[in-house]
This record gives C-alpha cells, sequence and structure tokens, in this order.
C-alpha cells in the first residue's frame, strides 16, 4: 500500500530475478525527477543518437538523428516500454547510457534497495542485471508519486507522429489496464531469462495498491496473479486515515525568514492499513522538527510525526511548511529585530 508502505502479501519477495522492462520504472523515475527539478521539459525536442536508435526488443522505431518531444517519448516508454526512447532520454539527463545506469544504481542505494544492481536502463538480459519484487515495488511507490505518469501508464491506445507519413500506433503491453477495472498502471516486462513480469498499480476506496510478479511463464499467467493480489488487497484490508495532508500541527520560528514563523504541516495523509473490522486503539503523536532557515519551500521536509498505537510505532510521515518562505533582506531583518527586541511601555519605557 502506498501511503504507509505496508506489505499486504508477500512470497519470495526479495529473491533476484532478471526484472526485464520493469527496469524501465527506475528510469521513469529519474526522468520524472529531472523534470520537476527544471533539468528537463515535457516539450523539449531530443535528437536521437545512433546508438538510441539501434536498440533492440520493444520500441517506437526512432530513426538515428529523429527528433521528438520528451512527452511523447515518455508516452513511447511507459505505453509501448520502448527501449530506444528510454535510451535517448537516459543520453539526454546524463550523456551516455552508462553514466545514467550510476545514476539508477545510485538512486537504488538512496531509497535502501538491498537486492537490485541495473547494468542498463532498458532491462534487456545482461549479466548481474537484477532486482526483486520487493524492489521494484519500493521503485514503483516512488514512482507513482508523479501523476503525469500514470495519466501516460493507463492509457490503453493511442498515436505517435500523428502530423507526418511515419503515424505510429501505440498499444499498452500491460493488459490489465483495459481489463482490470481501475487499473492505471504501471510496467511491464518480458525477456526470455526474466520470464513475463508485471508491476500494476490500482487506486480504490482510497487506498492505492501497487503488485508485483516476476519470472511467470506466461502473460496470462501474470495477469492472473497479479489481479489474484490486488483481490486480496481490497477484499481483506482498508485504509485508516488519522491526519489529512496540509494538516496545521504547529508553528516553528524562520531563521532569517520574511516570514518570523511558519506553520508545520503534513506531507501526507497519516494512515494506517487494517484488516477490514479491526478495531483501533489509542493513538498518539510526536512531532519532531528539525531548526528551519529561509529560504525554505513548501514539500521540503523539516521533520517528521511519529504515530503511536498503543504505544507502539505504526507510521512516521515527514513534514514540511505550508508555503515557500524568502530569505529576509538586510533591511527587512533590522527592522524585524528592532519589533522584537524593542522594550515595551510596559517594561518601563516611554
Amino acid at each position: 500500500e502506498t501511503a504507509t508502505g505496508k506489505i499486504l502479501y508477500e512470497k519470495s519477495s526479495n529473491e533476484k530475478f532478471a526484472p526485464a522492462s520493469m527496469t524501465k520504472m527506475m528510469s521513469l523515475l529519474l526522468i520524472m525527477e529531472n523534470i520537476d527539478n527544471g533539468n528537463l521539459k515535457m516539450d523539449e525536442e531530443i535528437r536521437t543518437s545512433k546508438y538510441a536508435s539501434s536498440m533492440g526488443g520493444s520500441q517506437i522505431f526512432l530513426e538515428e538523428n529523429e527528433i521528438m518531444k520528451v512527452e511523447d517519448m515518455l508516452k513511447g516508454v511507459t505505453i509501448g516500454s520502448a527501449n530506444d526512447a528510454t535510451v535517448a532520454l537516459a543520453e539526454r539527463i546524463a550523456g551516455t547510457e552508462e553514466a545514467f545506469v550510476s545514476l539508477m544504481n545510485k538512486k537504488a542505494k538512496e531509497l535502501g534497495l538491498k537486492n537490485t544492481n541495473f547494468k542498463n536502463c532498458t532491462g534487456l538480459d545482461e549479466a548481474n542485471h537484477y532486482s526483486s519484487s520487493y524492489d521494484m515495488a519500493m521503485i514503483a511507490k516512488e514512482l507513482v508519486k508523479h501523476s503525469k505518469i500514470l495519466e501516460f501508464s493507463s492509457i490503453y491506445e493511442t498515436y505517435l507522429r500523428t502530423d507526418t507519413d511515419n503515424k505510429f500506433w501505440l498499444v499498452n503491453t500491460n493488459k490489465l489496464v483495459r481489463f482490470y477495472k481501475g487499473v492505471d498502471g504501471l510496467k511491464t516486462g518480458y525477456t526470455d531469462s526474466a520470464g513475463y513480469c508485471l508491476t500494476a498499480t490500482i487506486n480504490k476506496e482510497g487506498m492505492r495498491l501497487i503488485a508485483v510478479v516476476m519470472g511467470e511463464n506466461t502473460s496470462s499467467e501474470r495477469n492472473k496473479e497479479v489481479s489474484a493480489l490486488l483481490d486480496y488487497g481490497y477484499n481483506l484490508y482498508q485504509k485508516e486515515v488519522y491526519l489529512n495532508k496540509d494538516e496545521v500541527l504547529g508553528t516553528k520560528e524562520v531563521e532569517k525568514g520574511i516570514d518570523r514563523v511558519a506553520n508545520i504541516v503534513l506531507n501526507e495523509d497519516v494512515a494506517s492499513i487494517n484488516k477490514k473490522g479491526y478495531k483501533v486503539g489509542e493513538l498518539t503523536y510526536e512531532l519532531d522538527v528539525k531548526k528551519i532557515k529561509a529560504p525554505i519551500k513548501k514539500g521540503e521536509i523539516v521533520g517528521s510525526l511519529t504515530v503511536k498505537e498503543d504505544g507502539k510505532i505504526i507510521n512516521k510521515v515527514d513534514v514540511t511548511v505550508d508555503k515557500n518562505i524568502d530569505k529576509a533582506g538586510l533591511f527587512t531583518m533590522y527592522i524585524s529585530c528592532l519589533l522584537y527586541t524593542s522594550p515595551s511601555p510596559r517594561d518601563g519605557a516611554t
């Protein structure tokens, strides 16, 4: 379950498998982070290298020197699992696929993934390229925070190059998008070494679940197993929300800020996943906020809220400020200092 990270069912979840094109979830995560930080834009046009155009397997048949917008390449990756588009985007971000793969492995370590090692950004079979169903689920958990990806991965069919003679039909490799109501992603995979793999996600009843299977013998088998996992999750469990995202928890002084005080709010809902019929015990909350220094942006982590049920920790959620706070200029800081340090008439001043 994505809000809490709780595992509802697992089997051999840390066993290493070839992840095939589910590898692209990590590629997509890095691409979306580059879009978020402004290094990459959806309408930017990318020129395809000879190397990117030479990729085999699933592709959108990019030609050497062909120019395509980032948004269309992303559709090619999320819907059609295009190896050529993945490499083209990787080269744009890191210069070479090799350098991009280094970023992928660095990100895997940041996420605490212990059974993952990438050798390429596409998932094509290669020695020492592996992951686990748990690690794939954790990557997916990060990826679904980027709603644009779900907009693309929920499309069953569309077209690229619509205004050209080379119009290309894209059909989603994830058939559950069409045949399991509500599924809006996320990534399939298949190679001879990996077998049939699938990471699927759905948001229903206020609860988003991710299900991963690896090493299946047929595509119908992987779809059946994932469907069974999703059914299991929604039939047996429910989400309980205790505090809502953006709820003000308290205030904290802002050092050198244009605003002296910031409201501390939740970065996400405080929730737990319980079996249906479970009675929640006594809840207590512990807020821990570090020193805040301007400038600071909404969404930037400034501390955490620990949630306990009957004295036992059940969740820990990041907290942030409720708005951007710029650094105050010298004059503003001087006036502020006077206001906060000058004695009042009640202190005997006249």
